[in-house]
C-alpha cells in the first residue's frame, strides 16, 4: 500500500510542474518563392510564384500576382510566362502541339519583375542518355512493407551513362501514371552513382540507383514508368539538399538548413528568394507489369 501512494503521490508532483509557455515568435519577412522547372518536353511550360509563409501558419501560400516572367536563351529568344488564371502560375504555350520551348546545349536565363524588385536566375539542359529498358523479379520480402502491395515485383531500368565526367540526374518513377512526389521518393544521381568520387563515367548505372525506382512494390498489370531527367549540377545539389532536410529527423536529426538558391535579387540589399530555376531533357520508358516475363533474381 505505501508503495501505491508514494507512486500516487510521485504522478502528483510531477503533473503539478507541467506550465504552458506561450513563446511569441515574429514573423520574418515574406520572400519571393519560386518553383519553375522546364523541360524539353513539347506542351506548356509554367513557373509558380508565391508568396513566403511564417513557420508556424497552415494556410496555403499566397500566390505572387501580376508579375512579369520571361525566359531567354542564349540565341536571343524570348519566351512570355503569362499568369492566365490569375493564381500565380506563370504559363508559356506554343505555337504548335510539337514545339518545346528548350534545345538541348543551351543555357536560358529567367528574369522575374515583381513590383519594384527584380530577379534573374539561369539554368541549363544537358544532355541526357536513352533508358534501354525496364527489368523486374518477383519478391516477397520477410516483412511486409508499410506500403502498396505486401507482395509483388521490384523493377529496375537500364541506361548507361555517357561517357564524360559531370552527368547529373533525376530519377523520376510513375504508377499507373501516378508520380511518387514525396521527398523521401527523389533519386539523383552523378555520372550513373551516388558522387563525384565514384568511379562510374560511361558505365550502367549502379544497382541501387537502378532500383531507385521502388517506393513500393508493382503489382501485376501496374504501369511503369521511369523518366530520366538530365540536370545541370546546381540542380542537383539542390534536389540533394531536398531530399537530406525532408528525412532530417529523429533523435539524430541536425539543425535545420535553409535549401540553397539559384535566384538572385538584382539588388543585394532587396529581399532574398527561395525556391529553384532548373531544366531537364528527359528520356523516359514505360512498361506493364506481366509476371509471364519477370526474370529471376539476381
Amino acid at each position: 500500500m505505501k508503495k501505491i501512494i508514494i507512486l500516487a503521490l510521485a504522478v502528483g508532483f510531477l503533473s503539478s510542474c507541467e506550465d504552458v509557455v506561450p513563446i511569441d515568435v515574429t514573423p520574418g519577412p515574406t520572400q519571393l518563392v519560386i518553383d519553375g522547372w522546364l523541360t524539353d518536353q513539347p506542351g506548356p511550360q509554367q513557373i509558380k510564384l508565391t508568396n513566403s509563409a511564417a513557420y508556424f501558419e497552415n494556410s496555403p501560400a499566397k500566390p505572387v500576382l501580376g508579375a512579369t516572367v520571361t525566359v531567354a536563351d542564349e540565341k536571343g529568344r524570348i519566351f512570355e510566362f503569362k499568369d492566365l488564371k490569375n493564381n500565380g502560375v506563370y504559363v508559356w504555350n506554343p505555337a504548335s502541339v510539337r514545339d518545346t520551348l528548350a534545345r538541348r546545349g543551351l543555357r536560358y536565363g529567367l528574369q522575374i519583375k515583381t513590383g519594384t524588385e527584380e530577379y534573374v536566375a539561369q539554368t541549363a539542359f544537358n544532355r541526357v542518355p536513352k533508358i534501354d529498358s525496364i527489368t523486374y523479379f518477383s519478391e516477397k520480402p520477410a516483412v511486409a512493407p508499410q506500403k502498396g502491395p505486401k507482395e509483388g515485383f521490384r523493377a529496375e531500368f537500364w541506361s548507361r551513362d555517357p561517357t564524360g565526367r559531370g552527368d547529373c540526374y533525376w530519377i523520376k518513377a510513375f504508377k499507373n501514371n501516378k508520380y511518387f512526389n514525396r521527398t523521401e521518393n527523389i533519386a539523383v544521381a552523378y555520372d550513373g552513382a551516388f558522387s563525384q568520387g565514384s568511379a562510374s563515367d560511361g558505365l550502367i548505372f549502379i544497382l541501387p540507383i537502378r532500383r531507385s525506382i521502388n517506393p513500393e512494390l508493382w503489382a501485376e498489370k501496374d504501369t511503369v514508368r521511369v523518366e530520366l531527367h538530365a540536370v545541370p549540377l546546381e540542380a542537383y545539389y539542390f534536389l540533394q539538399q531536398v531530399q537530406q532536410e525532408g528525412g532530417n529527423q529523429g533523435l539524430f536529426a541536425t539543425p535545420p538548413a535553409n535549401i540553397l538558391t539559384n535566384v538572385l535579387n538584382r539588388d543585394a540589399k532587396g529581399r532574398k528568394a527561395l525556391g529553384f530555376f532548373g531544366a531537364s531533357s528527359v528520356s523516359s520508358f514505360t512498361t506493364i507489369i506481366d509476371s509471364k516475363k519477370a526474370k529471376p533474381k539476381e
